[in-house]
């Protein structure tokens, strides 16, 4: 018989008696057992310390100054953003904490045990993205390491190439490892980062003359209106930004001790880390104005601007750390299970992990990155376009459709109540597409541009509503199992 402690059920039992079907299920997608649940509050208040301090939310911050806003508005911003995402997020992360589920199994409930490859793959593509972004911002900032120690490197290409490449080597190692051995880097590297972004921040504190200079430039917006028309994107950029893992935090939960260390963990980890690291972002790009005559958003360009290499040079390891650590942790993680989940027979979460940075390398990271227009209205609303509906049908399934209970090992049959129609649900198909199509139709009707800077609201609210309504007619019944 299967136990229930705090919120999680204990599915060792029910799998080692259950008939699964291989081409759904093996070792990296089966539900953790009591063994396995080592995660507790520190750990989830680590894993989002140590996923926000990193290069690309500094650059988030730092972009909203670039475009206008001052420091407070750029930190409610960023605040109201975060919260709005840790809903889904903590939503979607009830399923990973009770049933041990990763997200592509979850997923099988609403799309049906071949259906849940769409959004298992959509989440992986962009994973893949980021994984060739922060592969990219990482060979960076091994070249400006490598800079500060010998200078003639600054300008040589050939320098670049080989540091993104040898840091790309670098993330493949850690994924090798498996997934504990992301639990003990993010451990002791998150009171790490917190120390050395703090280091930065009162360094450029220093350098300013004080956090007047530092916090003195202007919002560029003189209306209501024009602050609003830039707002409102940012907004959903910030919650784009996290989009991602509101879809795979199953992924994490399942290795939770209780329901309540990743609720109390998640609720205080995101907002919080997120909101301190952006203030760094926020204060030192303004302070770089003040130093230099002009706004610097890349932390990279920004430590190459000073000629203390001591000081450069720490501060650029500290950047590589927190990189490591979200490149695993966001970009890895998810996209590794989802592979598997094509070819559970023959793709584990190691083979998973290198096409992930295989994807992430023929993705042209350089590319994407190229300003902070194109990565804030171009990257992230666009893919919050695609994953908004995914987290509406989830959340509607979960929570309206079926009250939480799960029959977890139909979850690795074929034939359950999550075969649907040959396996594919056709009315999460029918609601994904509707919620993408409406999302992203400003793009090409730009008369209607204002569904796109509401892409990740207008697609989450449209995909949930109409799957809600297409599902009662169907009104799925869990049958009691002392699995559920």
């Amino acid at each position: 018989m299967s136990s229930i402690t705090s919120g999680v059920v204990d599915q060792s039992s029910a799998m080692l008696a259950a008939d699964y079907d291989s081409r759904l299920y093996n070792n990296d997608l089966a539900p953790t057992v009591a063994a396995q649940r080592t995660w507790g509050t520190y750990n989830y208040i680590a894993l989002w310390f140590s996923m926000s301090m990193e290069v690309t939310t500094y650059m988030l911050a730092s972009s909203l100054i670039a475009g206008g806003m001052n420091w407070k508005q750029a930190i409610l911003t960023i605040l109201l953003g975060n919260l709005i995402v840790l809903v889904p997020m903590l939503l979607n992360a009830h399923a990973g904490a009770k049933y041990g589920i990763p997200f592509p199994v979850f997923v099988r409930a609403s799309f049906g045990t071949r259906g849940a490859n769409l959004p298992a793959m959509l989440r992986a593509f962009v994973a893949c993205g980021w994984f060739g972004i922060q592969s990219w911002l990482g060979g960076q900032a091994i070249a400006a390491m490598i800079a500060v120690l010998w200078p003639a490197t600054a300008h040589a290409p050939s320098v670049l190439w080989a540091s993104f490449l040898g840091f790309w080597l670098l993330n493949m190692y850690v994924v090798w490892r498996g997934v504990e051995s992301i639990r003990f880097l993010q451990s002791f590297s998150a009171p790490f980062m917190l120390v050395m972004s703090l280091t930065l921040l009162f360094w450029m504190l220093h350098k300013a003359g004080g956090f007047g200079p530092m916090l003195s430039a202007p919002s560029h917006f003189h209306t209501t209106g024009s602050f609003l028309r830039f707002f409102f994107p940012s907004l959903t950029a910030m919650v784009g930004y996290w989009a991602t893992l509101s879809l795979n935090i199953p992924d994490f939960t399942r290795y939770a001790k209780s329901q309540d260390s990743q609720i109390v963990g998640q609720a205080f980890g995101l907002p919080v880390a997120m909101v301190l690291y952006s203030f760094i972002g926020i204060a030192c790009t303004s302070a770089s104005e003040v130093i230099f005559g002009e706004p610097v958003w890349s932390p990279i360009t920004l430590l190459g601007r000073f000629h203390q290499p001591l000081a450069a040079l720490l501060a650029l390891v500290a950047l590589l750390i927190a990189t490591l650590n979200v490149n695993i942790g966001a970009n890895v993680v998810s996209p590794s299970n989802d592979f598997s989940n094509l070819a559970p027979g023959l793709i584990s979460f190691r083979t998973g992990g290198l096409i992930t940075g295989f994807l992430g390398l023929a993705m042209m990271p350089w590319k994407l990155m190229s300003s902070f227009g194109s990565y804030i209205f171009g990257w992230l609303i666009g893919y919050s376009g695609l994953l908004g509906p995914v987290a509406g049908i989830m959340v509607a399934d979960y929570f309206l459709i079926r009250g939480t209970r799960l029959d977890t090992v139909s979850l690795y049959r074929r034939g359950g109540p999550y075969e649907y129609t040959r396996g594919v649900n056709p009315r999460a198909i029918i609601a994904l597409a509707a919620g993408v199509v409406v999302a992203l139709i400003g793009l090409a009707v730009p008369s209607l541009r204002l569904l796109y800077d509401y892409a990740w609201f207008v697609g989450f609210f449209v995909a949930a509503t109409s799957y809600y309504f297409l599902m009662l007619r169907y009104r799925p019944v869990t049958p009691h199992s002392p699995n559920s």
